[in-house]
């Protein structure tokens, strides 16, 4: 009995496998942020341009045909800064508004708002070109990711600003239309420049945020940054090794 037990091969101990470290390399970060810094002020400037169409275009609010007949002889179009009236032969005749106070509140906030949004992305586009990668404006990397960080969120309230007007002017439309009390030649419909707005206002919110997620990318990441990606281990073994069984003298 006691050859059989000496003869017995002892259980190998369990030992926890090796894990291979995942290494990410800084470069692949830092051109991750920047290709996302490039399509945020991509469609920040695209978002721009739309709003600046929009605001400058004057086709708020047009001509709603309403009723059986669908020949009219004349369209109008109400827009921030002037009106125009398109007649059947293509003719057209625009005539600016001659007060500002006679214009609805609607308009007259849109007015305010549009032209602030312009300056604000200006004022966001002068911040992210001090704080780009491209530039040397400041040579500090932790405050180039602030400036981009701050650009980010200039554009996001930017492109706020340009939805309160779309949407409150839409709202004021829709209103009037189903008001019975507001006759059908002043009822209104959407005209083109609203959904301008609303276009660049989601381009704005998107530029912005992409640049708030470049900066948290590459900004966070040090130089020599590494992760590491383990495997999931194997639960321990209850096998013991020859060691830890009890020595037991046998006759």
């Amino acid at each position: 009995m006691k050859n059989l037990i000496d003869n017995q091969p002892a259980p190998e101990p369990y030992r926890r496998p090796r894990t291979k470290l995942r290494e990410y390399s800084p470069l692949n970060l830092i051109m991750a942020s920047a290709g996302l810094q490039i399509l945020g002020i991509v469609l920040t400037l695209l978002g721009w341009v739309n709003a600046l169409v929009s605001c400058a275009l004057p086709m708020w609010k047009v001509t709603a045909f309403i009723g059986n007949s669908i020949v009219v002889a004349q369209m109008v179009w109400e827009g921030l800064w002037m009106s125009c009236v398109v007649q059947s032969t293509g003719q057209m005749q625009c005539k600016v508004y001659d007060s500002l106070l006679a214009l609805p509140q609607d308009l007259q906030a849109a007015r305010a708002l549009c032209v602030i949004t312009l300056l604000v992305v200006l004022l966001g586009l002068l911040v992210y070109l001090a704080g780009a990668k491209c530039t040397t404006c400041v040579e500090d990397k932790n405050s180039k990711s602030r400036l981009v960080l701050i650009s980010g969120i200039t554009f996001v309230i930017s492109g706020v600003l340009t939805l309160i007007p779309v949407s409150w002017t839409a709202h004021s439309i829709i209103q009037d239309f189903y008001n019975p009390l507001v006759a059908d030649a002043q009822k209104r419909e959407l005209g083109a420049s609203l959904y301008l707005g609303w276009a660049a206002s989601g381009l704005l919110l998107l530029g912005g945020g992409l640049l708030c997620c470049a900066c948290s990318s590459g900004g966070a990441q040090g130089p020599g940054h590494y992760m590491a990606r383990y495997s999931t281990s194997a639960p321990h073994s209850a096998i013991r090794g020859p060691s830890e069984y009890p020595t037991k003298n046998y006759v």
